[in-house]
């Protein structure tokens, strides 16, 4: 998966809670450019890094919702300012997702991509290059773009939340069950590190969430993290 997510990174990104203030469509490749966006490292400290937040529910797999819940810390080895390092800590554990090269943006955006094609996968049992592509072009396609005001530190910031639907028109959705009406929601700012606010998808059940995987930026702590 390391592998295979730093390629998909390169290509990809080189070719809290929110009240809505206003929205409109996306014009076409233009939620690429909001979500892939390059150069959103620059400004994080490298002494610190960033921590996410991350959950997992599915209703399919329950024996894989505490195995992907925990910390996703994006670090900067010392010595090495231009590679982000992500891993998943959980406790006094820990498993490496990756190196990525700094300079390209934040590979917080392909995890939680890569990951929900996985789930997508393991779940429905489908192959992840079909569900890869559509997640690709539905990010080329116009998308909902809302502004917001998000938490951050002690207040709120200005953000935009962009909205997917990847597989509203997609020809195998009658064998996709609840992933059929998915939603993809990234919140960004420029006002928070990192740029991701937070990253969620979620599908819908009779009474409920039946998959829900989120990524939430914590306001950063007093420690580095490491």
């Amino acid at each position: 998966m390391r592998s295979r997510m730093v390629g998909l990174l390169a290509g990809l990104l080189l070719a809290g809670a929110a009240s809505a203030v206003s929205a409109a469509d996306t014009a076409p490749g233009e939620a690429y450019d909001l979500i892939f966006r390059t150069g959103t490292l620059d400004g994080a400290s490298r002494d610190a890094g960033l921590v996410y937040q991350r959950s997992l529910q599915n209703e399919a797999l329950p024996d894989e919702e505490a195995a992907e819940t925990g910390e996703v810390r994006l670090i900067f080895p010392p010595g090495s300012p231009d590679t982000a390092d992500l891993r998943l800590v959980q406790g006094e554990r820990f498993r490496a997702i990756g190196s990525f090269p700094a300079r390209v943006g934040n590979p917080v955006a392909m995890y939680f991509v890569e990951s929900v094609v996985r789930d997508m996968a393991r779940t429905m049992g489908g192959s992840p290059f079909y569900i890869r592509n559509r997640l690709k072009e539905a990010l080329m396609r116009p998308a909902e773009r809302r502004a917001v005001q998000v938490s951050w530190g002690a207040g709120e910031v200005a953000a935009e939340v962009v909205v997917l639907h990847p597989f509203e028109d997609d020809p195998a959705r009658a064998r996709m069950g609840a992933f059929a009406d998915m939603e993809i929601a990234v919140t960004v700012s420029e006002a928070v590190p990192g740029w991701y606010r937070s990253l969620s998808a979620t599908a819908p059940g009779p009474s409920g969430e039946v998959y829900a995987a989120r990524l939430t930026l914590s306001v950063p702590a007093a420690e580095p993290a490491r």
